[in-house]
């Protein structure tokens, strides 16, 4: 049996001349691309103002796959962990973090990852592919539901943090952004959308010169090439860390928006002082403010532990006292495996 291709893979463009060719007007498609974006519908016999007939025929020549959920968990602290079904089976994960009158969703790009980061549980899933804008979309719509469900208000903010590298699979996640973004879809602000990366100084670049207005953060855990390299082996890929504060001084330039440099602190590796202050020089290079994050054990090797609470609080005040903006971030939930660097599908494929 021959699989009907998704609607939703359709431009606005492609799905007018679709309708175009087959006898329709034009402002059909615009109706049905309002369905499928703003209002997120899962058949075809909910757009209510097309007739019967062209529903039947749309339902006969395409499909709407949506994400399911395969299990929902919520930590003692209100976070909300969803194991993300996709078309293919495939399972991701996507966290909902709550905090004050704001409620983020951190959403997943690839399934798997192939940067091999030491400390992170995704890194020892093997990439299997790059999620579709509509697969992205989807997870922002059920924390947007889970939000105003638990929460009481709409979603406030997103963050590409979750499994993958954003960059990486750059097209669909622009796609996916433009989707959020886009007054005929969600209308959620850009501003409220940041894009993580380890660092892919060719696509920062590119996301300089296509300025989406969304915020950038980077993975940067230490600002010395050898600790960098040995804990991140994409830093020695891309060309070390002159290349990538390269890239984020294009960044700067061209969207004139400071740069976001999310740290973890591990124990006998980036806890002293040599690499406090190597990341005060770093920062100082790009106008930028840094987020000190308690790091989460992944396994019980201990190849990667907490540093103490001490240490996290000289890197504050010695990144404070240096005139960099910094915050120390507290992990929330921890306790169902969805703080960061803990997300690892633990589901086969059916």
């Amino acid at each position: 049996m021959k699989t009907k291709p998704d609607i939703r893979s359709f431009s606005l463009d492609e799905l007018t001349d679709f309708f175009i060719k087959n006898g329709e007007k034009p402002f059909r498609a615009k109706q049905v691309y309002q369905w499928l974006w703003q209002k997120n519908v899962r058949t075809f016999d909910e757009m209510t103002n097309i007739s019967k007939d062209l529903r039947q025929f749309l339902d006969a020549h395409f499909s709407i796959p949506h994400i399911k959920i395969r299990k929902f968990q919520r930590s003692t602290d209100g976070t909300i962990k969803n194991a993300v079904e996709l078309k293919d089976n495939l399972v991701v994960e996507s966290v909902l973090i709550p905090a004050n009158k704001r409620t983020t969703a951190c959403v997943s790009s690839q399934v798997g990852c192939s940067l091999d980061c030491k400390f992170c549980a995704t890194a020892r899933l093997k990439r299997m592919r790059n999620l579709t804008p509509d697969e992205i979309v989807d997870q922002v719509v059920e924390a947007d539901k889970q939000s105003r469900e638990y929460y009481g208000h709409p979603l406030t903010n997103i963050v590409f943090m979750g499994m993958g590298e954003p960059l990486l699979n750059y097209e669909n996640v622009m796609n996916a952004v433009e989707k959020i973004t886009s007054d005929k879809a969600l209308g959620m602000a850009a501003r409220r959308i940041t894009i993580s990366t380890a660092g892919i100084p060719k696509n920062i670049r590119r996301m300089a010169d296509e300025n989406p207005k969304t915020g950038l953060a980077v993975s940067l855990h230490s600002a010395i090439d050898d600790i960098r390299t040995q804990i991140m082996p994409v830093n020695k890929r891309q060309g070390g860390l002159k290349e990538l504060l390269s890239s984020l001084q294009y960044w700067y330039q061209k969207t004139k928006q400071k740069i976001t440099f999310e740290y973890l602190v591990f124990k006998g590796i980036n806890d002293d002082e040599k690499s406090i202050k190597a990341l005060v020089d770093f920062a100082k290079k790009v106008p930028s403010k840094v987020n000190l994050i308690e790091y989460n054990p992944i396994d019980d090797t201990g190849l990667f532990q907490q540093a103490d609470d001490q240490v996290l609080q000289t890197y504050k005040k010695v990144l404070k006292d240096a005139g960099i903006t910094v915050t120390l971030r507290r992990s929330k939930g921890q306790d169902i495996d969805a703080a960061c660097g803990q997300l690892a599908n633990k589901f086969e494929s059916n």
